[in-house]
């Protein structure tokens, strides 16, 4: 080959090349407008990173636990024309053929507003049933596909559905416990205090379909009850802690207003009351939301005189027990469950 013809050819080369750098940072600032003018990218990246931590957290659960029976009353439309509006019921096998009337406990699932199903834990609520509770797991709809309050309103509707259903499912709707972990533990404090203080109630838009008479108490794990510890998350945290908490409170709450009404407004910590149901409260000594939103709510709740229990670990208890650490059955995740039952058990009595 002339060297003429390899200086051709080494241009060509460099043009071409050239031309895939420049496409490569086309693509790459794409994608970079997209992250920041919408929150549908990340919040499907952090969707399919914690729907894959579902999974495995299904698969352990499998292994470690037996297959509890139960009765299982699987996808149950609690709102006509709502395709995300559906629960599982979880009856005992014991009593599903007396027709026993049992307390029931609603979980709502975790997930940052942005993931989870009604599913992810369900030998989990096959074993809690066995321990005498009707279990209802229901799913809302995700963000951002759909905005606050919508879950909100979902909920109070489920709340109606299984009161209508009472007999069906066989539970008894004069002692229900609200459960929930992390952005289900958010919600399902939420509702509480909407259904103890009708001031916030009306705030919401909220015509509570429950009344506070039936609500034997409240189970919360690792949740979150200030919004603006999300929206304006701990700088020392990391960079990627803080883009996610930022994405999926964007995501949820339709808006990147920090200043928001909503922020407030969705945080249970500024509307409880006295009247607030008793309360199951716990988080992992790992869990970087533990002493910024558990252990303050926890505090907020026993200045009002609301029964509250709780579950706490000092920050040295090893092994260090991170967020949801209550659905991993390792030593901690039974003493959990086993404090929780108590509770449940002592309320529902």
């Amino acid at each position: 080959m002339s060297k003429k013809t390899k200086t051709k050819s080494t241009r060509h080369l460099r043009k071409y090349f050239l031309w895939i750098a420049g496409v490569a940072a086309g693509i790459i600032l794409v994608v970079a407008l997209a992250f920041r003018l919408s929150p549908w990218p990340g919040a499907l990246l952090i969707r399919a990173v914690f729907n894959h931590g579902g999974r495995q957290t299904l698969q352990a659960m499998r292994k470690k636990l037996p297959d509890y029976p139960a009765k299982v009353l699987s996808n149950q439309q609690y709102s006509k024309g709502d395709k995300d509006a559906l629960i599982d019921v979880y009856i005992p096998e014991a009593a599903a053929h007396t027709h026993a009337s049992l307390p029931v406990v609603v979980w709502t699932h975790g997930g940052a507003w942005v993931s989870g199903d009604k599913t992810n834990v369900a030998p989990y609520f096959k074993r809690l049933a066995d321990q005498g509770f009707v279990v209802i797991s229901l799913n809302y709809s995700l963000a951002p596909g759909k905005t606050y309050p919508t879950a909100v309103h979902q909920l109070n509707d489920a709340y109606a559905y299984i009161q209508a259903n009472a007999n069906r499912f066989q539970a008894n709707t004069d002692k229900i416990i609200l459960a929930g972990d992390s952005a289900g533990a958010q919600l399902s404090s939420q509702m509480a205090a909407l259904l103890t203080n009708p001031q916030y109630a009306h705030e919401v838009g909220i015509t509570p379909s429950l009344a506070p008479s039936q609500l034997a108490g409240v189970v919360l794990y690792c949740g979150i009850y200030k919004m603006e510890g999300l929206a304006n998350p701990n700088p020392l945290l990391p960079k990627v802690v803080s883009w996610g908490d930022d994405v999926t409170v964007w995501a949820y709450t339709g808006t990147r207003d920090k200043s928001s009404p909503l922020i407030r407004q969705m945080s249970a910590y500024y509307h409880v009351s006295s009247h607030f149901p008793a309360t199951y409260i716990s988080g992992g000594n790992g869990d970087p939301l533990t002493n910024v939103q558990s252990i303050p709510l926890a505090a907020e709740l026993r200045s009002l005189g609301v029964s509250t229990t709780t579950l706490f670990y000092p920050q040295d208890h090893t092994p260090s027990l991170p967020h949801e650490y209550q659905f991993t059955f390792n030593k901690d995740g039974e003493t959990a469950f086993a404090d929780m039952t108590r509770f449940l058990k002592e309320r529902t009595e």
